[in-house]
């Protein structure tokens, strides 16, 4: 593995541990074969696609905890460089401001960047952790706002992305890890237009960046 993937794959700096996957359950599975369509080096928008046979929501719960676990470790490498000094405001540039809400704040309140973060990949581990939304014993079944709930999480990750991009994406460059970055962009972005997970205006912040 390269000097800046190490970096970017540094445990010590993860910035929160990893959700895994119980190895022999049906989720372990699907986990191993989006890797193995990954490694392989498989053309990205054919790598996201639904293999014939798999339940949706599986698919997608599997990708849900990939992409946390991967945005997570990216955040995870600039966290140093985002502080209450540097991003007093959780932002994507001057026209988008994030505000955070949630089931405790339920009027959205403004935050700095690591403030937002923390609150968020928190919930968010509490969300893929909540055996009734993510079950993960074969044969119990989703509930029905399921995918709702996805799309809510995926479009809060995103805003990590346009973050990381538009604000710190000088100290990704400086860690030659640019590569890295942008492949994982390129599969998340990928995967959440495949299903419609997000909706097209959430993406606008990174309109230039989106792959072609």
């Amino acid at each position: 593995m390269s000097n800046p993937l190490r970096q970017v794959f540094n445990k010590d700096r993860t910035f929160r541990p990893k959700k895994k996957f119980e190895p022999g359950t049906q989720r372990f599975e699907l986990h191993k074969m989006a890797q193995a369509s990954l490694n392989a080096g498989l053309d990205l928008k054919v790598a996201v696609q639904l293999p014939p046979g798999e339940e949706l929501n599986d698919w997608v719960a599997v990708h849900v905890v990939d992409f946390f676990n991967r945005i997570n470790l990216i955040y995870g490498t600039i966290a140093d460089s985002c502080t209450e000094q540097s991003c007093p405001v959780m932002s994507g540039g001057p026209k988008y401001e994030y505000r955070w809400q949630d089931e405790k704040s339920r009027k959205p309140t403004a935050l700095s960047a690591p403030q937002y973060m923390d609150l968020l990949m928190n919930w968010i581990e509490v969300q893929i952790n909540n055996e009734d939304l993510f079950p993960t014993n074969v044969g119990t079944p989703f509930q029905k706002n399921f995918l709702k709930s996805v799309k809510k999480i995926l479009s809060r990750l995103f805003r990590v992305f346009v973050h990381v991009y538009i604000h710190h994406f000088d100290r990704i460059a400086q860690m030659g890890s640019e590569a890295h970055v942008n492949t994982c962009y390129k599969h998340f972005y990928y995967f959440v237009t495949e299903f419609g997970l997000i909706d097209t205006k959430e993406l606008e912040p990174l309109v230039s960046a989106q792959p072609r």
